[in-house]
């Protein structure tokens, strides 16, 4: 019991130490031109740490989002070999990078609320 919560402590940390290294990674140091305005919203760690689900907020739109994926996705191996190095792991996981839409539908749902409350004052 008392490993479990170990282990799940250290997949969490590990998680967050993603997050920070590829989004550094993000801000400065991938040239790739199709890679746009992206931040990493939340990275979840497979349960046996051999793959980490990257989730990325594109500002933008649909054209520069796909853009900013496919750069994403020709960087994998790039970024993949960095954090290795700078998390001092033997072996990174496998990054599989999932544009992150919460943001669109959040705003997509506060615009559908503000238009029901207007219909119902008329």
């Amino acid at each position: 019991m008392m490993e479990d919560r170990g282990r799940e402590h250290h997949r969490e940390r590990m998680a967050e130490a993603l997050l920070h290294e590829i989004g550094a990674l993000l801000e400065g140091e991938l040239s790739d031109p199709r890679i746009g305005l992206a931040t990493i919203s939340e990275v979840q760690l497979a349960p046996d740490g051999k793959s980490a689900h990257v989730y990325v907020n594109v500002d933008g739109d649909e054209h520069e989002a796909e853009e900013t994926m496919a750069g994403l996705s020709a960087a994998r191996g790039y970024i993949r070999r960095e954090i290795a190095i700078r998390l001092r792991l033997a072996r990174a996981p496998e990054l599989l990078f999932h544009l992150d839409r919460s943001q669109q539908y959040g705003a997509r749902i506060d615009e559908l609320l503000t238009r029901a409350s207007r219909q119902k004052k008329k």
